[in-house]
């Protein structure tokens, strides 16, 4: 049986593979597959593990008539078309929670480097034009007590809030479609509507899924609903936010700062967001803590196995 791997895993992941002789495993390097590349690719295998630029679309799943297995080695999972591959009868599978920790952090890092103007003043340095003290230069909010509003409150805003409000006391708010009147883990956090979150919260950090729902939810009309001197931090998925409308919202000072992870139409960028002082673009790094790839690649892998040696369904089923 054949395991096509499209992009370098850790290496623990493809050990745990190579323990069982039957699996042929195709692990390919570099840059993502051309979708011809991906077609070809697919078109004996019984399993493939993506990652989020692979475009794992309909005329990629009809390629793979062998396929039993599309097994992301990510949590999202909106780059494979899942309905088509349900009617297919192939399983798609994630690997959720175990880069919790990771995104929460990064999302953190950038609240407090968009606040703080940390990457600003560090240019300020190396281009040579810090000369003397000044107490007026790089002026940032107190992060101590402020409310940060969460869209989308599963394990990662969750442990984002439990971060903020342990560490700095900031009050939580938070809007979810799925969490409407349910527990919320460690954490003293008020459920608020969108419009309500985002006119009260000086930092808004996004950790939703793309939906229909949710595509361009962040536009010109909801960012002129932010305070003036608020923070938008985006970890969740580009096309949730408008990047032209961001733009002239950080050129016109609708908000004060962005931290941007993910972008609309990732790995390009708006050319005008790399212009501005006010926003730290990172290359959709959230998860890059060696602790959370290499946990990861296990779960991928593991989805693998279940699905082949097992012909069990696999643990992580998204497409149900």
């Amino acid at each position: 049986m054949k395991v096509l791997i499209t992009r370098d895993i850790p290496h623990n992941g493809i050990a745990k593979l190579k323990q069982f002789p039957e699996l042929e495993l195709d692990t390919r390097t570099g840059p993502p597959l051309a979708k011809e590349e991906l077609i070809k690719g697919v078109s004996d295998a019984d399993a493939v593990l993506v990652v989020i630029p692979d475009k794992v679309d309909k005329d990629v799943i009809a390629a793979g008539t062998k396929l039993k297995l599309i097994a992301c080695y990510s949590v999202g999972y909106d780059h494979v078309d899942t309905d088509y591959a349900k009617s297919k009868g192939i399983f798609v599978s994630n690997t959720p929670g175990d880069l919790t920790e990771a995104v929460a952090e990064h999302a953190f890092a950038l609240m407090m480097a968009v606040g703080r103007r940390i990457v600003e003043a560090d240019f300020f340095v190396r281009d040579g034009h810090y000369k003397y003290w000044d107490p007026l230069i790089f002026l940032g909010p107190k992060m101590m007590g402020k409310t940060l509003g969460i869209v989308g409150f599963g394990r990662i805003g969750q442990h984002l809030a439990r971060m903020a409000q342990n560490g700095l006391h900031m009050d939580i708010l938070y809007t979810d479609i799925r969490k409407a009147g349910k527990e919320t883990s460690g954490v003293n956090a008020t459920q608020v509507s969108m419009e309500e979150l985002l006119a009260r919260s000086d930092i808004v950090s996004l950790h939703c899924n793309l939906t229909e729902e949710t595509k361009y939810m962040i536009n010109a009309n909801t960012l002129k609903l932010m305070k003036p001197y608020a923070i938008l931090i985006n970890t969740a998925r580009g096309p949730v936010v408008h990047e032209a409308a961001l733009t002239e919202a950080l050129k016109n000072n609708w908000v004060a700062g962005a931290g941007l992870d993910v972008f609309e139409n990732e790995p390009k960028v708006h050319p005008e967001l790399l212009k501005l002082p006010n926003v730290i673009l990172t290359p959709h790094i959230a998860s890059a803590t060696r602790e959370a790839r290499i946990q990861m690649a296990g779960m991928a892998v593991d989805n693998v196995i279940e699905v082949l040696i097992k012909n069990n369904q696999p643990l992580n089923w998204v497409n149900k």
